[in-house]
């Protein structure tokens, strides 16, 4: 065969493994394309001092009205602002709204901003940055463990001319960045450390339904793993009031009467909301709680529609219908639909009259399409709007109930109700679980034209969580300062005086999923009084004998150290592959690694049921052991500043390190200890002995080369390995002078000249290992320097590790 002919069969051999390779992804992604996705986590701030789901709810549910006057720290000159003359230029006809009066409090410090870039920041930028800290939070997710992971943020946010007027000469470095629509997603990404897309998006005011939408879609096509979507809006200027009232576009009072006879112009607000996205099969491996599922989704656009930001009605029927495809569901699944309902007498009967036509049809009159909206509670949120709306409808569907929609005096005249069955939720119903999930159509559409509709259902049912008696518990706070401490233990007591929570899933949620800050309490009680009464205590700077508080040292750096052989005992695996399914899990996998190039089993080798006096039974199975207690470690929030290895557990950390995969890693040890086993067994020997490295050399000139210094642990101990009746004679002697000596139960002599006997053996085995650059800072102990390009620990390197002394001590 030619030279020329073999390289064109290698590379159709080459093509038709990444043909495979794609087919494979191709086939992964199209059965991840119709998952659904799951919400596990959730955070806002609205309008009525919402600052959080939990509030939300609360306000909802209760029938709150959350409009308000309009706030007076933002520099609006409140006395000329408002005329009742919708025709007096300048001016606004309405003075109320739905505003997030603490739209300009910020913790800068807590994200690590300097307090002149917090102030050249658009407040939009601040709120979404504490608000997906608290989704994380809502999540069970540590925020501060997703650096560097694949983790999308997708914000819908547009500039509200923040910081429009003069700018000094210390804010001038930041003011670009800290408006610039992009950033606002991009920051999130850089404050902590996300590497999967981030996108801005401005559809107007279904900007954050349609994130949701391209987020879901990305975590199908393994963009990201998890990812935040969401919208912000806060308003800097005047603009809009003044603006949509020369439109005569507002509600005199600034209330939405969505859907109602009454209904008589918008109410302007403002708003942040984010959700936490997993794929559904992703998040029930990691563990996660979900709150619903993202079952469907669609977006459209009205184009050349009877206006540029007229409401089009069968745009608005055909993105339901995408929708419902989506999800592969029929309209009559769907119970209930949160409207986009802001309340316009020319909105809201198009968007009725395609529901009515959508989801109104083929249905059981006695279970129509219930209708409602956010927007009567708090006004239009615009770009937050939708993503609000889904908060609100997750949490119906969590409690069971369908909020009223407030400032209904009669259903709009403007729509024939009877064309199909949909009725307006003007009291809160029931919502009882039925033969079916429960689920509820969620609708924003842009004044830019564009169009969103979701549909989420009710989580999967999951077993009941065990009761918890209260008993003495430990409630564990952590912040940034002593100041947000104090905050903590304040919230924390006015949550117990609220909530039937046991105090012992207060304790449990307390430390599950949050980041450890540095300033630190531990409050311990016996009963939600006495909980109360010491977080009180707390928060006001009191001492108390059971509060304890305090400051956590800077943390120091942490190294995995990976042993050589000598760890091993019969039975070794068997407690923890019973009590630890992080262990099992990875030890099925390193099974699986391994199976290819062994013909025993690694789990019954594990369990103390093998043979581990055979060299390639022994390193395989220490190398598996080594990399499942890794992943335990790892489980728990112990991670490697960095890793170094011992001989063949340099083979483990080139794995945990991310240099090697598991795969190859597993081949590496399995087919270098089948050659050791081969050619080296009954030869040799290797002992530890109690000398430094120089006096150990001078005395082995006695021996001729036949022992040799095999590895250097420390100051005083070296192993020393060779021909076995050269090694014995020597420990024989170094005894009889005093020196502590300890053989190591093998027959062959690693590290010496004997292994040359395998190079071309290995060479030709371990062939084409992708060795790549480590994740985890990995330092050689063959080299004597740090890893950190790829390629390095190919073949060759493993052959050198077996070969070489083992330079541990330095």
């Amino acid at each position: 065969m030619s030279a020329s002919y073999e390289k064109v069969v290698e590379a159709l051999r080459k093509s038709l493994e990444e043909v495979g390779t794609l087919k494979k992804r191709n086939r992964r992604l199209e059965g991840a394309s119709r998952e659904p996705i799951a919400i596990v986590g959730m955070a806002c701030r609205l309008p009525g001092g919402i600052s959080g789901p939990a509030d939300l709810w609360r306000l909802v549910s209760e029938g709150g009205d959350a409009v308000s006057g309009f706030p007076a720290d933002r520099g609006w000159d409140l006395d000329t602002l408002f005329d009742p003359d919708p025709d007096h230029p300048g001016t606004s006809y309405v003075s109320q709204g739905g505003f997030v009066h603490e739209a300009g409090q910020f913790d800068a410090g807590f994200f690590g901003i300097s307090p002149r870039e917090a102030l050249a920041m658009d407040p939009q930028q601040r709120l979404l940055l504490e608000t997906s800290w608290e989704a994380f939070e809502n999540a069970a997710v540590d925020p501060t463990t997703l650096k560097g992971g694949d983790v999308g943020v997708f914000v819908g946010a547009a500039p509200q001319g923040y910081g429009s007027g003069p700018i000094g000469p210390e804010m001038q470095s930041f003011a670009g960045t800290g408006v610039a629509s992009s950033v606002a997603s991009g920051r999130l990404s850089y404050v902590f450390g996300f590497e999967g897309p981030a996108v801005t998006i401005d559809t107007a005011c279904s900007s954050s339904l349609v994130t949701m939408h391209l987020a879901a879609q990305a975590l199908r096509q393994g963009d990201c793993s998890m990812a935040l979507a969401g919208g912000a809006m806060v308003m800097s200027s005047t603009n809009s009031f003044v603006v949509f009232s020369r439109q005569r576009g507002l509600a005199a009072d600034g209330r939405c009467k969505a859907f109602a006879d009454a209904a008589d112009g918008m109410g302007m607000a403002e708003g942040v909301g984010l959700v936490v996205l997993e794929r559904l099969s992703v998040a029930r491996a990691r563990g996660h709680r979900v709150l619903a599922v993202l079952r469907g989704s669609a977006v459209n656009q009205d184009g050349a529609s009877n206006g540029l930001t007229a409401p089009n009605g069968p745009s608005q029927q055909r993105v339901i219908h995408s929708a419902l495809a989506s999800a592969g569901l029929a309209p009559s699944d769907v119970d209930a639909v949160e409207g986009h309902g802001t309340g316009t007498a020319l909105g809201d009967p198009i968007e009725a009259q395609a529901l009515l036509a959508t989801y109104g049809q083929d249905r059981d009159p006695d279970r129509p399409l219930w209708l409602g909206s956010l927007k009567s509670n708090i006004g239009h949120a615009q770009a937050a709007a939708g993503v609000a709306s889904v908060i609100k409808m997750v949490q119906a569907l969590r409690h069971g109930v369908l909020p009223a929609t407030l400032h209904v005096d009669a259903p709009s005249s403007a729509v024939d109700w009877s064309e199909g069955a949909v009725e307006l939720l003007t009291s809160a119903r029931a919502w009882p679980r039925t033969d079916r999930p429960r689920r509820v159509g969620v609708s924003s559409f842009g004044v830019s034209g564009t169009n969103a509709h979701l549909i989420i259902e009710e989580a999967p049912e999951e077993p009941a969580p065990e009761a918890v008696s209260d008993g003495l518990v430990p409630l564990v706070l952590s912040a940034r300062s002593t100041g947000s401490l104090a905050g903590q233990a304040a919230r924390l007591a006015r949550f117990l005086e609220e909530s039937g929570t046991p105090l012992a899933a207060v304790a449990g949620a307390a430390v599950t999923g949050r980041a450890v800050l540095d300033e630190r309490a531990v409050v311990v009680a016996e009963s939600r009084d006495e909980a109360v009464s010491r977080l009180t205590a707390l928060a006001r700077g009191e001492d108390t004998a059971a509060v304890v508080t305090g400051r956590a040292a800077a943390p120091r750096k942490l190294v995995w150290v990976f042993p050589g052989q000598g760890t091993q005992w019969a039975g070794m695996g068997r407690e923890l592959l019973e009590s630890s399914p992080v262990f099992a899990e990875r030890i099925t996998e390193c099974a699986a690694a391994l199976e290819p190039w062994i013909d025993w089993s690694l789990l019954d080798v594990l369990r103390g049921e093998g043979d581990l006096d055979r060299v390639d039974v022994l390193q395989p199975a220490c190398f598996a052991v080594m990399v499942g207690l890794a992943a335990v470690w790892e489980s728990v929030g112990v991670r490697p500043s960095a890793v170094v290895g011992h001989s063949q557990g340099e083979i483990a950390a080139a794995c945990v390190s991310g240099a090697l995969s598991l795969e190859d890693a597993a081949k590496v040890v399995a087919l270098r200890s089948q050659a050791i086993a081969a050619k080296l067994s009954g030869r040799g020997g290797m002992a530890s002995v109690a000398l430094s490295e120089a006096e150990a050399a001078a005395r082995l000139s006695l021996w001729d080369g036949r022992v040799e210094v095999a590895a250097v642990n420390g100051p005083a101990s070296v192993v020393l390995a060779g021909d076995a009746q050269a090694l014995n004679e020597c420990l024989e002697v170094l005894a009889g002078d005093g020196v502590r000596v300890r053989q190591v139960a093998v027959d062959y002599a690693s590290h010496t000249r004997h292994v040359e006997d395998i190079e071309d053996t290995l060479a030709e085995t371990l062939a084409g290992i992708d060795a790549q650059a480590p994740v985890v800072p990995f330092y050689s102990t063959v080299t004597g320097e740090w890893i950190t390009e790829a390629g390095v620990v190919d073949g060759g390197y493993w052959y050198r590790n077996l070969r070489n002394q083992v330079g541990f001590g330095p």
